[in-house]
């Protein structure tokens, strides 16, 4: 290991430690089994390679999660392209129709299929729902090897590979690869020990979360409103429940958190507006907190990160999963080519190619959403006029409109080659 080449920093021997009962020996590691890293074993299995999938809960933990998001066209063709679709396709929520406003003024701007040529704006998919495809996907590929109830122990390198050492209930063993995957979230452990930086901020903000069934059809309708205080996301779900992104002011969002039902109620029911009738809560609110970061480096020799390990954004426009499924997509489309060609997987040189691709468009869609959310966050006067502008003229010019659609759907840039089969089916 020298300072020019980083790999893991793992102060351990390179020779097998003596308790490990078996090696599991695989073109690509994954760590990390959500529904980022199910979707790169997925998008995978095809090609034919080693995969192996290094999953912290069990296979029904990780897909018990309590959460909705809003799901691109684009993760959707993803999906399609996977063969996914007749799995989720019923059990999710088609939007017939986008909503966008600030606070309480009168212009709406709409977004709508026609304007696309499409037969939804977005969707509503449930954790779950999406869970379940990608778990059923990996069961029946013969070279997806699924390691759940999985810790991972000291990674160090060994050949012209790495070996993870993994703790499962019926003992340790060693997993050998040329690359390893960090799917593995926010806190990415493998993304620590490789030392890779990144840039960014915490916002001022943090998101509450909840489940409401309203009096009234949502009519597949979501909104997004921009108060003072942050945006206000309604998505609408199947079995006519909505699950609402509220963003306020840390201090405000922990007392709001902490209001006994009625009044929490009486709150949402400031911002959520009275056109679905009376609302009942069916889950208890969630709070997480929300911020701003990317990476320096997507890859180093024997590892890349996707989804939140590289990146993550402001929940406004629902756009954090949406780009984890495209990295992913645009990782295995990389790898598999590089795999026909009989090259290094875990080589820099294949693996700059998947940074050059996505690390420059995740760098954009997090400055849009930064520059929403501090362009309607902010009550000066000036920037008031210049944003109610915007939305008239985003409501007014239909190429525009249609513009910005294609970058919040994940239809603006380079696409992956399966978002493109998976829109012809």
């Amino acid at each position: 290991m020298t300072a020019t080449t980083p790999h893991f920093r793992s102060p351990v021997s390179a020779d097998r430690p003596a308790d490990l009962r078996s090696e599991l020996a695989v073109d690509v590691a994954i760590v990390g089994g959500g529904i980022v890293g199910l979707t790169l074993a997925a998008t995978l299995a095809p090609s034919g390679l080693q995969v192996a999938v290094i999953e912290a809960q069990t296979a029904a933990g990780a897909a018990s999660r309590q959460r909705a998001y809003a799901f691109s066209l684009t993760s959707a063709d993803i999906f399609k392209g996977l063969g996914l679709w007749p799995q989720i396709g019923p059990h999710i929520c088609h939007f017939d129709k986008v909503q966008l406003s600030d606070g309480d003024y009168g212009r709406v701007v709409q977004f709508l299929p026609t304007d696309l040529g499409t037969d939804a704006v977005y969707y509503g998919a449930e954790h779950g729902v999406l869970m379940a495809a990608l778990q059923g996907a990996i069961a029946a590929a013969p070279n997806i090897h699924y390691l759940c109830s999985a810790s991972l122990g000291a990674t160090y390198e060994q050949g012209a590979g790495m070996v993870a050492e993994v703790s499962l209930p019926d003992g340790k063993i060693a997993v050998r690869s040329p690359l390893f995957v960090a799917a593995d979230g926010k806190g990415s452990l493998l993304r620590q020990r490789a030392g890779i930086g990144s840039v960014g901020w915490r916002y001022r903000q943090s998101c509450i979360t909840t489940v409401l069934e309203p009096e009234h059809s949502h009519q597949n309708t979501a909104y997004e409103r921009f108060w003072p205080s942050g945006p206000f996301a309604i998505l609408p779900l199947p079995g006519q429940r909505c699950q609402i992104v509220w963003t306020a002011p840390h201090a405000e969002a922990e007392a709001i958190l902490t209001m006994p039902e009625a009044e929490f109620m009486a709150e949402l029911e400031r911002r959520y507006g009275t056109q679905m009738g009376h609302l009942k809560r069916l889950t208890a609110p969630a709070m997480f907190p929300v911020q701003l970061m990317q990476c320096d480096r997507y890859v180093q020799p024997r590892l890349a990160l996707v989804g939140d390990a590289a990146h993550s954004c402001h929940p406004v426009g629902g756009q954090g999963l949406n780009m984890g499924i495209r990295d992913a997509a645009a990782l295995a489309e990389v790898l598999t080519a590089a795999h026909q060609r009989g090259q290094d997987l875990g080589s820099v040189a294949v693996l700059r190619r998947y940074e050059r691709w996505r690390r420059v468009e995740n760098w954009v869609i997090l400055s849009f959403t930064d520059l929403l959310t501090r362009t309607f966050s902010n009550q000066l006067w000036p920037l008031v006029v210049l944003r109610r502008t915007g939305l008239w003229v985003l409501g007014s010019v239909p190429p525009l409109k249609r513009l910005a659609l294609r970058l919040m759907t994940g239809r603006l840039g380079r696409v992956p080659r399966l978002a493109r089969l998976g829109r012809q089916t």
